[in-house]
């Protein structure tokens, strides 16, 4: 009779969990379509960015390839705010060691490897966290909803720590190739605080396979879709030399649309350090997405008080 029940829990669970699978993903497209999206590229098609020649150059090159590298400096010449990134992220590393060391670090399940500043525990920002002023200024702002169509959120602000592990050790969890599933219209941005060398576990990225792209149809994006992908599924479809890997100096800036396939943080030499943030669509945030963080900036931009808001 236990045996029966626990074949009866187990059943009504899995319909539960379809019934709300097939219910979030309705409520994202929804979202995408009438409600949350639609209302964002009005505003966007209303008060487009004015983007410069490199702003206009980044987006360019996000639209062909789902991806663009370019130093800090030169989209953000802001030598003060650099300082700042730099000094704050030092301390990070500082912080992270003694937590590591003292079992204490801010990890989630199944990716202890990267130790993080916020994670998800309902951090408070404003001007006064440099990464965070730099995400929300127009120069990012400004090549993230140029990019995505729309008056984007800012859903993510962080730094990470990727801790070295043994290079014998299995890949796991977003060490593997994959796509983020929370949004097609998703664009993300790593700052590289450290230098990062094959051994410092670079990110890595298929150009093309954001939705749109000629390696799409590796593994077609859909909302809670599974996004795992084999290393075998990604070699026999796409070639070696077509896999970009940005072994990069400090402060490199990344921005990629993740809903295409990536991985990283397959550290084996050195701790690999960077800050990371996530714009999405109005839509995910409605459905799929939380924020990591509440924001209490003082802004009379209302682009960037729609990003935070």
């Amino acid at each position: 009779m236990h045996r029966q029940r626990t074949k009866l829990a187990a059943r009504v669970n899995r319909v539960a969990s379809a019934v709300e699978r097939r219910g979030i993903v309705a409520t994202y497209e929804l979202h995408d379509r009438l409600l949350s999206n639609r209302t964002s590229r009005r505003r966007h098609s209303a008060s487009p960015p004015e983007l410069d020649s490199v702003q206009q150059q980044l987006v360019e090159q996000l639209d062909a390839e789902g991806y663009v590298t370019i130093p800090f400096g030169d989209l953000h010449d802001d030598t003060p705010l650099h300082e700042e990134i730099d000094r704050f992220a030092d301390d990070f590393v500082e912080r992270t060691e003694r937590a590591i060391a003292d079992g204490t670090a801010k990890v989630r399940p199944g990716k202890e490897f990267v130790a993080r500043e916020y994670s998800f525990e309902g951090a408070t920002l404003d001007a006064g966290d440099p990464w965070f002023r730099a995400c929300v200024s127009r120069r990012m702002l400004d090549v993230a909803n140029g990019y995505l169509r729309l008056w984007s959120k800012l859903s993510y602000v962080d730094y990470w720590y990727t801790a070295p592990q043994p290079a014998d050790d299995d890949r796991i969890a977003s060490q593997l190739w994959h796509f983020d599933f929370d949004d097609k219209l998703l664009l993300k941005a790593f700052l590289y605080l450290t230098d990062v060398d094959e051994g410092t576990g670079p990110f890595e990225y298929v150009p093309g396979s954001q939705p749109g792209g000629r390696y799409h149809g590796v593994r077609p994006w859909a909302p809670m879709g599974y996004g795992r992908v084999g290393e075998d599924e990604v070699a026999a479809q796409v070639p070696a030399d077509q896999v970009a890997t940005f072994t990069a100096p400090r402060g490199t800036l990344i921005f990629c649309n993740t809903s295409g396939l990536h991985r990283g943080g397959f550290a084996t030499t050195r701790p690999r350090v960077l800050a990371t943030a996530t714009y999405c669509s109005p839509a995910s945030l409605a459905a799929l997405s939380r924020r990591n963080y509440t924001s209490t900036l003082a802004t009379d931009d209302p682009a960037v008080r729609f990003a935070v808001s």
